[in-house]
């Protein structure tokens, strides 16, 4: 008997990241973060674990590394608070769970699978997601765990500017959309994808991106593939990425690697849409488009294959 293929991909965000910017300390801690991410997700699947299993484990440890825009290294919005999103999504049952406008969950992709394996829901919000994690008893962290130096620093550079900023340093024009995500296939042939996010620097008015809208940032179904975008969200909620390559693997035929470059090089750059994504197909392939000039980005199949790469 064949042993069953698995594989998990990770991302860290896309955008203007270009390694004239970039220190070699500070790129060596970038690549640190995805390597773990990739290990702690693939250790999972190596040991038969779930693809669901993979995707949380992975986004957390990304969520726990400053240098990242979601939960720990979250942005900072306009009120100088952190509204983070997270979503989730099992490609074997179509379940999904997703969280917006949090304050004090420390890993916002826990609790988007707390909604989606004990509530009755997928989607829950602000207070109302915050008072189901009491109730599940998710850890919460008072907002000077999220506070870093770097993060303030990017909201004072643009705090009196109209409009909000992606996660970037002003001065260079340097524009990161700082999102973590997961995709991973399982030896049982399960898809699953996980996304979270701190959002926008300076934005206002409880503003949601496309990291927690399923079908959007965030999508996975066995008989498909599983997406976790990163980018300029409105365009890819405009867009619906991640559904979008999923309709036209099943209902065109095209392969992943088709399907990701007509979405993200031809349809989201028709828009003026802005970053990539990471896909895994239910036969293992991995892509990891991106129309920016980076993505933070790696994965690692049984194969034997793994990358981790940052520019173009």
């Amino acid at each position: 008997m064949s042993k069953k293929k698995f594989a998990i991909a990770v991302h860290g965000g896309a955008g203007t990241i270009l390694k004239k910017m970039m220190t070699a300390e500070k790129e060596k801690l970038y690549k640190k973060a995805l390597t773990i991410a990739l290990e702690v997700g693939y250790d999972i699947l190596e040991e038969g674990g779930t693809a669901v299993d993979a995707v949380e484990a992975a986004v957390y440890e990304l969520e726990n590394f400053p240098l990242f825009n979601a939960g720990k290294g979250a942005v900072f919005t306009h009120n100088g608070k952190h509204e983070m999103d997270a979503a989730i999504m099992d490609g074997s049952t179509l379940k999904a769970g997703a969280v917006t406008c949090l304050n004090q969950v420390r890993n916002p992709v826990v609790l988007a699978r707390e909604v989606m394996e004990h509530s009755e829901h997928v989607f829950l919000s602000g207070k109302g997601a915050e008072q189901f994690a009491r109730m599940r008893k998710i850890k919460l962290e008072k907002d000077n765990y999220f506070f870093t130096d770097e993060r303030y620093k990017q909201l004072q550079e643009v705090i009196n500017e109209e409009g909000a900023h992606l996660d970037h340093n002003i001065n260079v024009k340097e524009k990161k959309f700082g999102t973590v995500g997961a995709v991973a296939l399982d030896v049982n042939g399960n898809l699953a994808a996980a996304t979270s996010t701190g959002g926008m620097t300076n934005k206002r008015f409880g503003r949601i991106g496309d990291s927690p809208i399923i079908g959007s940032g965030t999508y996975a179904n066995n008989n498909t593939c599983a997406i976790s975008c990163t980018g300029h969200g409105e365009f890819f909620i405009r867009a619906v990425v991640a559904y979008d390559i999923s309709c036209l693997i099943e209902y065109k035929g095209m392969t992943l690697k088709q399907a990701c470059k007509e979405v993200v090089n031809n349809k989201l750059v028709k828009l003026g849409g802005e970053g990539g994504l990471i896909a895994i197909d239910k036969n293992g392939n991995v892509e990891l488009p991106f129309n920016s000039d980076g993505m933070y980005r790696g994965y690692k199949s049984s194969n034997g294959k793994e990358l981790i790469a940052i520019y173009k």
